[in-house]
């Protein structure tokens, strides 16, 4: 049903109501039954014990649990305990993120209005909301929540607040009259008032006509119910990281175990090694290394104030190609300013931004004073014919009350101009502000008793009843050539998408009559406020290492497009050929039609939550990673749907914040910058590790290969390969972790979500050096062996200490994609204590006489020493020149 185009007398037949009656007890216990609670159902909760449980379906998660199996039946405790925790911790993270996630609907709860006034039997009372059905007749006043979709019947300059739902940046007047215009969005149907918008200014009366699910935030609620969770670009490469390593471990592993029995091997030795080698081969400190690294990502995006909700958001961020982002507030400061004033057929230019009461005034490039002409009088009336107040809180000013004179007041104050000057002249009467009206008057008193009546609002509405104009000569007849200049100058000002006010003053004879309806008459026209949302000062340049970046940034915001692409023109978002698109055009689009156009869009304006959503998952359908920003309800649907959805921390509601992974502390686009850049570094650094240890890994299964290719004796015994996948791969790879962006990390695209883990050469570095790492440990084996072939001890020493550092060495390989000698060693201290801290706990187990039976060593000599470390640094020194 299309309320809004009902007439009143048709919506009360519709619901069987009248107005001044309300509902009796029965009808609203009857319909309670029939349409259920006014409240928002949410999907039944699965239980913490199947959500914990659910954490430990993942592939690589059920191989490590294997292999602690594995490790347990051998003996070897450590390692088993170790695999454990890693998997409870990560199950424990996930369990957690998983049920805070899920929270969003019941903080969508938490802004339906907890009491309501109704008429029931000609009787006001209060009632939960809850209660309210539809019919009801409710009553709402300034700083009430309404309670639920109603069609308004009365109105007394009221005004709602409805950012949370629409995006609209500005109060919204309401009026009670039919509008006959079809297909109208949320934000147009200005005869209505919506469930969990908030009343900022009069009064008004309404008919409920929806409660619950079916109200225009139950609709939201159903999209974020309705919309699934996307699964990260890491989260799909590590699962398909874990299925290729597995597969490979095994096949390896079983060929040298098939190889060592063929040689004459015993088959239980070559069992024990062979699930050592499994066990090595898959990198069970993988997750936790990745769950470090963002952590410590984490940390340092706290820092830069944004708070990560979800780990894996910071990666994704890293290869986000388009961010979506609202306008108010986020690119802007959400602070309406006056920008511009028309006055004596002149343009002054106001300086500062939002509420903070420093600026000046300037025509042309020339400062002007106070003693301007006129200058202070347009101010002065505009703080006298004004309701706003503004406060102090924690150090920074806002405005209680409209935002618009909230504008007015904060230019007067840049003069000089305090609110006790109001206190001057006295308020005998106000004709408040209404939709219909468009101007809000005061009639005051001055101390020597002279009346005057104040007017402002629209100027096609204040022109005409302008008699008078006043300039820097005084008060004269308004000519037709002073309505066309005042009419240039909005035309002018509009171009510049700053919304226009106009003032005017009459003073009232004595024995005018105040109550009569002609009082607005007979103005005399002052001046035009051109009045902004003024961007962001660090936006512009955001949005340019953005672009720099391969990134595209999208405006979508229930602005007009008029404002809208002004903004984003200031702010260098949209090219030449950009185009803006409105919601109402998008009504009129198939989803394919919506894919066909999106890459070419770059202002989306007049949007509603549905369509939000299919905008993100347009670009989705194209192949983008995409980054979606919010502070509102109607954000959040969106939100959810995006690869990574960013609220705001001030100004954002906790339904936004629940639905999002990433939350600004400042409300900024620039610090989305700071996330992407954090972001890519972290892949990088995940990067990093993976080919430290899978380089590592590879050698450790090609030198026990190698071995029994050649009929040779195992190169290493089990504890032996255990002992170097637990103590030296782990402390290093968690070191790269943490590593320092390289400095063209920001000057490359992002990366292709398709792209595998693997790509740009990674696979080639691994196996190449996998290889080499390998052969010097096996050379090194067959020289001591060959030497003394009574001592193995003493080979499989020498071979244990030569994997180990050329691990070691390898280690600062991994820093850079292009050489190892393209960053300084000692530029990660992490890294460089990691290394030492390995290589002690190898002189340990090699030379502290209790430890060389456990895992099979003997001290070695310089000699043996030179041997081992001259070897080691062959693969690091042969390849690390190359960037292949």
């Amino acid at each position: 049903m299309k309320w809004y185009q009902l007439d009143v007398e048709k919506v009360e037949q519709k619901l069987q109501v009248i107005s001044n009656r309300g509902l009796n007890n029965k009808q609203a216990v009857e319909r309670r039954k029939q349409h259920g609670e006014n409240i928002l159902e949410s999907k039944k909760q699965v239980s913490n014990w199947i959500l914990f449980f659910k954490q430990f379906q993942d592939f690589m998660v059920l191989v490590l649990l294997a292999a602690t199996l594995i490790a347990g039946l051998l003996g070897e405790y450590i390692d088993a305990i170790a695999i454990m925790v890693i998997v409870l911790i990560n199950g424990c993270i996930g369990f957690f993120q998983e049920q805070k996630a899920e929270n969003s609907l019941e903080k969508l709860k938490e802004l339906s209005a907890p009491i309501a006034s109704v008429l029931r039997e000609k009787q006001w009372e209060k009632i939960s909301s809850r209660d309210i059905v539809v019919g009801d007749v409710v009553r709402i006043n300034s700083g009430d929540r309404i309670p639920a979709d109603i069609r308004i019947i009365k109105s007394n300059g009221l005004e709602t607040e409805e950012s949370a739902l629409t995006g609209e940046s500005l109060p919204v007047s309401k009026h009670a009259t039919a509008i006959t215009a079809d297909n109208l969005d949320v934000q147009d149907q200005t005869n209505m008032g919506f469930m969990g918008t908030m009343v900022t200014r009069g009064s008004g009366t309404g008919v409920v006509v929806g409660t619950g699910m079916k109200t225009v935030m139950g609709q939201i609620a159903s999209l974020i119910q309705g919309t699934k969770k996307t699964i990260t670009p890491l989260e799909m490469k590590l699962a398909e990281l874990g299925k290729i390593l597995i597969v490979v471990a095994l096949l390896l592993t079983v060929l040298v175990v098939g190889v060592g029995v063929v040689q004459g091997h015993p088959m239980y030795e070559m069992f024990l090694a062979g699930v050592s080698l499994a066990v090595a081969a898959i990198p069970e400190g993988l997750p936790a290394i990745v769950t470090v690294a963002l952590s410590l990502g984490v940390q340092r995006m706290i820092r830069k104030k944004a708070i990560v909700r979800k780990l894996s958001a910071v990666e994704t961020l890293g290869c986000a190609s388009v961010v979506c982002s609202d306008k108010t507030g986020t690119m802007t400061e959400n602070q309406m300013t006056v920008k511009e004033m028309y006055l004596n057929g002149e343009y002054l230019y106001v300086t500062g931004d939002g509420y903070q009461t420093q600026g000046d005034f300037f025509l042309n490039k020339n400062k002007v004073e106070r003693t301007h002409p006129n200058l202070e009088t347009m101010l002065l009336y505009g703080l006298i014919c004004n309701h706003s107040q503004l406060m102090v809180k924690k150090g920074k000013n806002f405005i209680d009350g409209d935002p618009t004179d909230g504008a007015l007041l904060v230019a007067a104050r840049k003069l000089g101009l305090q609110a006790d000057r109001k206190e001057d002249y006295h308020v005998i009467k106000e004709l408040p502000f209404d939709s219909d009206r468009k101007r809000m008057s005061v009639v005051v008193e001055d101390k020597n008793g002279m009346k005057m009546l104040i007017t402002k609002g629209a100027p096609d509405v204040l022109l005409p009843r302008s008699t008078y104009n006043l300039d820097e000569n005084g008060r004269s007849l308004l000519k037709k050539e002073d309505t066309r200049a005042i009419e240039e100058a909005v035309y002018h000002m509009a171009g510049k998408a700053l919304r226009t006010i106009a003032i005017g003053v009459r003073i009232l004879p004595n024995n005018m009559d105040i109550d009569s309806a002609m009082i607005e008459n007979e103005l005399t026209f002052i001046g035009l406020y051109g009045l902004m949302d003024p961007p962001r000062k660090e936006v512009k340049s955001a949005i340019r290492e953005c672009k720099e970046a391969g990134i595209k940034t999208v405006m979508i915001t229930g602005d007009h497009a008029h404002t809208a692409r002004a903004i984003a023109s200031h702010l260098q978002l949209i090219p030449e050929n950009g185009l803006v698109f409105e919601g109402k055009q998008l009504n009129n689009m198939s989803d394919q039609e919506l894919e066909n156009i999106i890459e070419d869009a770059y202002v989306f304006a007049r949007v509603t939550p549905e369509h939000k959503l299919r905008i993100v998952k347009a670009f989705q359908n194209k192949g983008h990673i995409v980054a979606m920003t919010g502070d509102g309800v109607n954000d959040a649907p969106a939100i959810k749907a995006s690869d990574i959805g960013i609220s705001m921390g001030i100004n954002g509601t906790d339904v936004t914040k629940e639905a999002s992974s990433l939350v600004l502390m400042d409300d900024n686009f620039a610090t989305i910058k700071s996330a992407i850049n954090e972001g890519r570094n972290i892949y990088e650094n995940i990067r990093k590790f993976i080919r430290y240890l899978l380089a590592s890994n590879v050698g450790e299964i090609l030198v026990m290969l190698f071995a029994m290719l050649l009929a040779l004796p195992l190169p290493l015994v089990p504890v032996q390969i255990l002992w170097v996948n637990l103590v030296t791969d782990g402390l290093p790879a968690m070191a790269l972790g943490v590593d320092k962006a390289e400095g063209d990390v920001m000057k490359r695209g992002p990366r292709n979500p398709r792209e595998g883990i693997f790509s740009r050469g990674l696979g080639y570095k691994i196996v190449s050096r996998g290889i080499l790492i390998g052969i010097v440990t096996l050379i090194a084996f067959m020289v001591t062996y060959q030497n003394n072939p009574e001592h193995l001890i003493y080979a499989q020493t020498t071979a244990f200490a030569t994997l180990v550092v050329a691990q070691l060495i390898h280690v600062f390989d991994c820093r850079s994609e292009h050489s190892v000698f393209a960053r300084n060693p000692f530029g990660n201290m992490y890294l460089v204590y990691a290394v030492l801290s390995s290589l002690l706990l190898l002189f340990v187990v090699i030379y502290w006489a209790p430890l060389q039976p456990i895992f099979h060593t003997t001290a070695l000599s310089i000699i043996d020493w030179l041997l081992v470390v001259g070897l080691g640094a062959i693969p690091t020194v042969l390849f690390g020149y190359s960037k292949k």
